[in-house]
């Protein structure tokens, strides 16, 4: 198991995936798991202010989730969400989800439960992996980066879709808020921090592929 920690644009995600590839394990997207449940409180019509509603839309959520790196979908309630959970709308409100913990101990008991069922074993990527989901795991990493870095992958990520301030919202703001309940910029004992500000996605992968060996 490797579980991988970092803020928006640190390079989690394409990293999880090409290391799920090389070292041929299964890989879970835990943030997709959140905009899901987003995508589903925002199709009910539940009010972000009303917590009870949006901890009942969570843990009530028929939740699907891809672990193959090569063939990504994730369904919620039987609806196929792969490219809404991506959309702005999606993203301006995931940190309601977040920001309650009864909706993250359901997430997170999910979590687990998805990186346990994959008998190839698991990359989970996220925001508190190391820490919380899987603290057991055989390699754990906090990935960072400067703001201007992250910036600038996320806006590659996400194109004309948005502008520089709904990309400064998702990206800055978003992890303000979700670092008032979860540290995800600081490595904890037995992380190792990786900081790919100036590095390259293959240069990263190989660093962590390397370490994954000498934990074998």
């Amino acid at each position: 198991m490797i579980a991988i920690d970092g803020p928006s644009g640190s390079g989690k995600s394409s990293t999880a995936r090409d290391l799920a590839r090389r070292l041929g394990l299964g890989y879970l997207d835990t943030g997709a798991m959140y905009r899901a449940v987003t995508v589903a409180f925002l199709d009910a019509g539940v009010s972000p202010d009303d917590t009870d509603a949006l901890i009942a839309a969570t843990t009530g959520a028929d939740l699907a989730i891809s672990l193959d790196p090569d063939d990504r979908w994730v369904r919620v309630n039987g609806r196929d969400v792969t490219a809404e959970i991506r959309e702005p709308r999606t993203a301006q409100h995931v940190s309601v989800i977040s920001r309650i913990p009864a909706c993250r101990a359901d997430l997170v008991a999910r979590q687990r439960a998805l990186m346990d069922s994959d008998p190839r074993g698991c990359i989970a990527e996220g925001r508190d992996i190391t820490t919380v989901v899987y603290p057991d795991a055989d390699l754990r990493i906090l990935l960072t980066a400067s703001e201007q870095a992250r910036l600038a992958r996320r806006g590659g990520e996400l194109g004309a879709s948005v502008d520089a301030a709904e990309l400064r919202d998702q990206v800055v703001r978003r992890d303000a808020d979700d670092s008032l309940l979860v540290n995800f910029t600081t490595a904890a004992d037995g992380v190792l921090e990786l900081d790919t500000s100036d590095m390259t996605l293959s240069e990263v992968v190989d660093s962590i592929v390397a370490l994954a060996k000498e934990t074998e």
